[in-house]
């Protein structure tokens, strides 16, 4: 997740433009769309969410990125923090839970991020397939901890609240997305928007798990803040996020797949305890999320553990 974009100021001036508004700086009227970095890839994506061609968004059967309850992936690597450079462990898992956010019945997704064996992060991300085939991202609970202590949760952004807005976390053809770059989600509250596009198609990559082919490769970016630099995420077909690399920036994130397994009914049950854990603390966290309807499990998912 990207954050701290000095760009969105002006993106946002752009959006209530567009919504009939004027700004109150008294300068006129605000850069057009092409100027701004970011805001031609805010306006296509925009154009293609709507909330009413989700008939089954929680069946998540793209190409590069399926979403079955149970699916786990284990990615580690390194990462430079205020401490240095240090090893750096994402997991991954598809719930089998569902929450609506914004009208869309949605998959959750939990993440637990950790440096050098130490929580860092904890997230729900909620995520849905349109009936095109692309997979959006309407929202995420984050977590923070520091040292493993709870410190809060000030990134949260949920599609609906506080003009936040749902972006595609997978085009259903990225070989031919239209548009070519899109943004992954939209929250001028909380300094949140990333942009991606398509890098390079059928690649091979090989990573501890297994060696992979016909490889997606992503480029995701903060418009207008170079340097933050740029993350190149692979995408191996039926599987996923398989690695992850750097051009730039200060975090230097790499990261690769150590396993990609399909848990238990035992083992998704204590994880949908866990996330409902997460979901449940997050109505005494944020307001906004708050507002929200708890999250549901699955029907015929199995029994709690």
């Amino acid at each position: 997740m990207r954050r701290l974009v000095p760009c969105l100021a002006a993106l946002s001036a752009i959006v209530l433009a567009a919504c009939g508004h004027t700004t109150s700086s008294g300068a006129g009227a605000p850069p057009s769309a092409d100027a701004t970095p970011g805001a031609t890839a805010h306006a296509a994506t925009q154009k293609l969410f709507d909330a009413r061609s989700f008939s089954n968004g929680t069946k998540v059967d793209n190409k590069y990125y399926p979403l079955v309850p149970g699916a786990q992936l284990v990615l580690e690597g390194e990462a430079t923090r205020a401490a240095g450079r240090q090893p750096h462990r994402l997991v991954l898992t598809v719930t089998d839970l569902t929450k609506v956010i914004d009208g869309v019945t949605t998959r959750v997704i939990w993440d637990v991020d950790t440096n050098d064996g130490v929580l860092a992060e904890a997230e729900l991300a909620f995520h849905a397939q349109d009936d095109h085939g692309n997979v959006w991202n309407l929202g995420e609970y984050p977590e923070e901890y520091d040292g493993g202590t709870f410190k809060g949760a000030p990134s949260t952004w949920l599609t609906g609240f506080r003009k936040a807005e749902a972006g595609i976390i997978m085009p259903a053809d990225p070989a031919r997305a239209e548009p070519p770059s899109y943004l992954q989600g939209f929250a001028p509250a909380v300094d949140f928007i990333d942009e991606a596009q398509t890098s390079k198609t059928a690649q091979a990559t090989c990573v501890p798990a297994r060696c992979y082919d016909d490889v997606l490769v992503v480029d995701e970016w903060i418009p207008g803040n170079p340097s933050d630099g740029h993350q190149l995420k692979f995408y191996a077909p039926g599987v996923g996020n398989v690695r992850v690399d750097f051009k730039g920036g200060d975090e230097e994130e790499s990261l690769v797949l150590k396993s990609a397994r399909m848990l238990t009914p035992a083992e998704l049950a204590t994880v949908r305890v866990e996330a409902l854990k997460l979901d449940h603390h997050g109505y005494e966290v944020n307001k906004d999320y708050a507002q929200t309807a708890p999250a549901q499990a699955s029907p015929g998912a199995p029994p709690g553990a």
